[in-house]
């Protein structure tokens, strides 16, 4: 019987905690994240452009950064290449 209630109060505090972040900060996150992953594409074009057929670094350094980049290669040439609606603009809420 003490088990169980002890279960169902750290359930309450973790659903409760839960609530309070997404009240607080989750938006913020949300938007760093965002900008992190805006920024990783950015950098990903800068150095490998040319398979995108837009030259910017000379092949010696992007031979050197290949390791780093292989793992998230498909990833990117994805989300560059994938159709972008006009509304993919504006991820501001209405109301």
């Amino acid at each position: 019987m003490l088990a169980n209630v002890k279960i169902r109060a750290a359930k309450v505090i973790i659903t409760l905690r839960e609530i309070l972040y997404g009240m607080t900060v989750y938006d913020w996150v949300r938007e760093l994240e965002k900008a992190r992953n805006e920024q990783d594409r950015l950098f990903t074009l800068i150095v490998f452009g040319d398979l995108l057929g837009v030259p910017f670094l000379p092949p010696y350094y992007t031979l050197r950064l290949i390791p780093y980049i292989v793992p998230t290669l498909q990833t990117w040439k994805r989300s560059m290449l994938r159709e972008r609606d006009f509304t993919d603009l504006f991820d501001q809420e209405i109301g």
